[in-house]
């Protein structure tokens, strides 16, 4: 028998203390930078020891787990994503790229609309990509010179990227998320995404509004001449990303195509300065590297302690209990929710989450005659939502790192999350949108 265990577990809460107490101490004691005083990285050292003495077996086969979990595909294909984004990020303000960007965008967008365009966009963006990591990536410097240009403050411009990037990752039929859910749950990629976008639709509408609200205030600096040629790497991530190529390739070429602008339109900028621009940009993702390869080892011994098969027994206990037949829905549309919801919070992974919990939702679902399309979608918005707003998570990491921001200074600015999570909670309430289509076999 496989052995559960919840005590395996309690890693992932000593980091969570560590990292947001210390922050809410030294913010207490009026301290400067109050959460970085203790770094993520740091904070997660204490939580490795504590996983490590939790672990079963002799300690090297513990320290093997921990170390194939750091070098998990999905943990690298992260990092490497990190790694070329803030080269890109680094690149694009060398040569002119972000500051040029904002300026024609300023140009033709009124100041009131700014939010709003830019949530769209990046919305547009993920869908089109199918990956919030690419499309924070590419749109995340944009968000911060924009905030530069405005009123607007930082941490909003940054949230409202993550928001419009976890829309498109939720909805889009090529993401991973979509991919796992409708897998798992037995159902088409299509009618997921029609049940979905009737939970996702009145979130979004509601966050525009929120955003042209919060913008209609804001007012530009006076542009400077920006060279329309400094726009072109950005304009090329953009095309080649909607077109569907890897989002590696993609970064790829936007940093070579903005080495070759700088050489050809800034004076002394030679192939010594591209090296030290590009090294700068991996120098800034650092921390997040860090803590991401911590987090992916950490997650490979809470799983392999049976920590995620106790959760899940736990809620399989917790759809047993209703006696009411009229319950019997809500019951367990709330435990496919947190089932998929505390694998998130563990892994600090959407689609992995997913995956750990899939079997139990659909165990769930048949169960109480949940229909499978309802399941997956309920299974991608709630992985959508606690994705969007974990500090830990890689695309607020991501983010908060382009943007030089603590990701709890963005937690709260990520509008879009918050309410499609109210939106999910309603749906729940109220049972609505229920398909009325015969089940997917």
């Amino acid at each position: 028998m496989t052995h559960k265990s919840p005590w395996v577990l309690l890693p992932i809460l000593l980091f969570l203390a560590i990292f947001i107490g210390s922050g809410i101490y030294f913010q207490s004691q009026q301290a400067d930078m109050a959460f970085y005083q203790v770094s993520a990285p740091v904070a997660v050292l204490p939580a490795i020891v504590l996983g490590l003495l939790l672990a079963k077996g002799h300690i090297n086969e513990r320290v093997d787990t921990f170390v194939r979990g750091c070098g998990d595909p999905t943990v690298v294909t992260m990092l490497l994503i990190f790694l070329l984004a803030g080269a890109f990020a680094s690149m694009g303000k060398a040569i002119g790229g972000v500051e040029a960007l904002v300026h024609w965008g300023l140009s033709i967008v009124p100041a009131q609309l700014v939010l709003p365009t830019l949530f769209i966009l990046t919305a547009l963006m993920a869908t089109a990509m199918g990956t919030s990591m690419g499309t924070i990536a590419a749109t995340a410097p944009v968000a911060v010179g924009l905030s530069g240009a405005t009123e607007l403050s930082l941490a909003l411009t940054v949230g409202t990227v993550v928001g419009g990037a976890m829309f498109g990752d939720n909805l889009s039929v090529i993401s991973d998320t979509t991919i796992a859910s409708t897998r798992t749950q037995g159902c088409s990629m299509k009618d997921k995404f029609r049940m979905n976008f009737k939970i996702a639709l009145p979130a979004a509408i509601l966050t525009i509004i929120w955003l042209a609200f919060h913008g209609a205030t804001t007012t530009t600096e006076a542009a400077s001449n920006s060279s329309l040629i400094s726009v072109l790497p950005y304009a090329t991530v953009l095309i080649l990303a909607i077109m569907g190529l890897n989002v590696l390739v993609v970064l790829l070429i936007g940093i070579v195509l903005s080495g070759l602008i700088g050489l050809w339109q800034i004076p002394d900028y030679s192939l010594l300065t591209w090296s030290t621009d590009i090294y700068s940009g991996f120098s800034g993702m650092q921390e997040i590297l860090i803590l991401s390869l911590f987090i992916g080892g950490l997650g490979a011994l809470m799983k392999k302690g049976g920590g995620l098969l106790w959760l899940a027994d736990k809620i399989d206990r917790l759809s047993h209990r209703s006696a009411d037949p009229k319950s019997h829905r809500r019951v367990a549309e709330i435990s496919i929710s947190l089932s998929v919801i505390l694998a998130n919070l563990c892994t600090a992974n959407n689609t992995v989450a997913i995956l750990i919990s899939g079997s139990l939702a659909r165990d769930i679902a048949g169960r109480y005659g949940v229909d499978p399309r309802r399941s997956a979608s309920l299974m991608d918005i709630c992985s959508c939502v606690t994705q969007g707003i974990i500090p830990y998570g890689a695309q607020m990491l991501l983010a908060a790192s382009m943007a030089k921001l603590s990701p709890l200074a963005l937690i709260s600015s990520v509008t879009y999350c918050w309410l499609l999570g109210a939106m999910v909670i309603i749906s729940i309430i109220i049972g609505w949108p229920q398909n009325t289509a015969q089940k997917n076999d």
